[in-house]
């Protein structure tokens, strides 16, 4: 028997997780976990390993191809283009303390796409090849131009599958803006900071603009249902609204998915909220509680079943290889390649952080035009530092299966994408993320149990998910 080298964490109870480089894993308690420090495995452990698929019979090439095809499972496979990301305007009718991007005030000129840029975009939607397409349009405040999004969406008529996102304030909605909405395959997505005192707070405007947005809100919950709406929270960490009343407020509207955002340190926000640039041991806490308080709510109350989405985003990467694209865990994480950002001018962008960080000043991370294209030597560059194969650090990880790479956000917070893995940002974040995943997992608490079937879209009946090398 030979073992597949397996990395290894310790755990607060004196267990270690231990996971191959294919993501099986398994804990070991500490008695096993002494013996396999000291290599004394006894054949209970053999066939344990054996059973699980952790080790490997040398003289089989099934058991190597199959191992192999598991590693490779978890690797990205770079598809052509198929994601757009659109800023047909940069102009806004907001002036959100936290926002993102540089966004420009209604009333200013050259914000929007001219008529070559919306001719270079359709005719790079004409060139896309095969039959999916998703496009999302953002700002700006892209519903000030539903003539533009109009445009793009008509020419996207051949694709057999297509998928629209309008990511939008909902603070002004009027028949151009509904008579897209009202397709079938266009969606929106809204920010829903929690009640109306917080939500006026966040967004810097006045309870007149807050009643606004909640009652349009609430109008296009109610003629689409909430399936068709999504809506994201941007948290300030060193005042996060209480878990209860922000469940409640997504309660309300019906909404089932809460994307905990938060502020991310890009655009106006670097300067507004500086401490943006480290989350604390403070949200961390914070973010745990609500996790534990969805739990709660869900199993007490079972009509609706919340999730916190990118805590489900991360247990479907661990359990569903190959089927989770989303870009922050991708490894490799190819910039540039099946997505892109297109901007207000023109400019093509490989993420719309990218974006933030030239609009703000901070570095020019663009990879060409729509125009003249963007296989360029600035996508190739960024291109080869996009996994975490190769980052001594990450080699070592328990976690490096089910992780990823994210070049932008290591160059916003720190300008230089050298730092050590473990004094970045992106790798408390996930160091943390995971440790609670895991833990949740070996939870033995029905309504943990009951919550993890139900964000991986199993059966209702609560499973047990992780095994154990006694």
């Amino acid at each position: 028997m030979s073992l597949y080298p397996l990395r290894l964490r310790a755990l607060p109870n004196g267990e270690a997780l231990a996971v191959n480089d294919s993501g099986s894993f398994f804990t070991l308690s500490p008695a096993a976990l002494e013996r396999f420090e000291r290599d004394t495995l006894n054949p209970q452990d053999e066939g344990y390993l054996t059973q699980h698929g952790h080790s490997l019979d040398e003289n089989s090439s099934f058991d190597r191809m199959s191992h192999a095809y598991c590693v490779a499972e978890r690797l990205d496979q770079v598809g052509t283009l198929d994601y757009l990301i659109l800023v047909p305007t940069l102009r806004c009718n907001l002036r959100c303390s936290y926002c993102q991007v540089s966004r420009a005030d209604i009333d200013q000129h050259k914000y929007d796409w001219s008529p070559d840029t919306l001719a270079a975009v359709l005719d790079c939607i004409d060139a896309i090849q095969g039959d999916h397409i998703k496009i999302e349009f953002q700002g700006g405040e892209p519903s000030l131009r539903p003539d533009l999004i109009q445009a793009v969406i008509e020419r996207c008529e051949r694709f057999a599958h297509r998928q629209f996102v309008v990511c939008t304030n909902l603070q002004c909605i009027d028949d151009g803006i509904l008579t897209l909405f009202d397709r079938p395959d266009c969606f929106i997505s809204t920010s829903l900071d929690g009640d109306t005192t917080r939500h006026a707070i966040h967004r810097t405007q006045s309870e007149g603009k807050t009643r606004q947005f909640f009652d349009n809100l609430r109008y296009v919950v109610e003629r689409y249902g909430p399936g068709k709406v999504s809506a994201l929270p941007t948290i300030d960490a060193s005042d996060p609204p209480p878990p209860e009343s922000l469940i409640d407020a997504y309660r309300e509207f019906g909404l089932d998915s809460i994307f905990l955002r938060p502020i991310n340190y890009q655009g106006f926000a670097r300067k507004r909220h500086k401490h943006s640039r480290e989350q604390s041991h403070a949200w961390r806490r914070y973010y745990r509680r609500f996790v534990e308080t969805l739990i709660e709510r869900n199993w007490s109350d079972r009509d609706q079943v919340l999730e916190e989405s990118y805590l489900s985003i991360c247990l479907r990467r661990i359990f569903w290889p190959g089927n989770e694209r989303h870009v922050d865990l991708r490894n490799p994480n190819p910039m540039g390649m099946d997505y892109i950002v297109v901007d207000h001018d023109g400019t093509v962008y490989p993420t719309d952080e990218a974006r933030m960080l030239a609009r703000s000043g901070i570095i020019d991370l663009a990879i060409g035009d729509i125009v003249s294209g963007w296989d360029s030597e600035r996508r190739e560059t960024l291109n080869r530092h996009a996994t975490n194969q190769f980052d001594p650090t990450c080699q070592h990880c328990a976690y490096q299966p089910f992780c990823g790479r994210d070049l932008i956000d290591d160059l916003a917070r720190y300008g230089r994408i050298d730092v050590p893995r473990t004094e970045t940002e992106f790798c408390r974040r996930h160091l943390h993320l995971f440790d609670f995943i895991f833990e949740l997992i070996y939870s033995d608490d029905p309504a943990v149990r009951y919550s993890l079937t139900r964000w991986l879209r199993l059966p209702e009946t609560p499973v047990s998910f992780g095994t154990m090398l006694e």
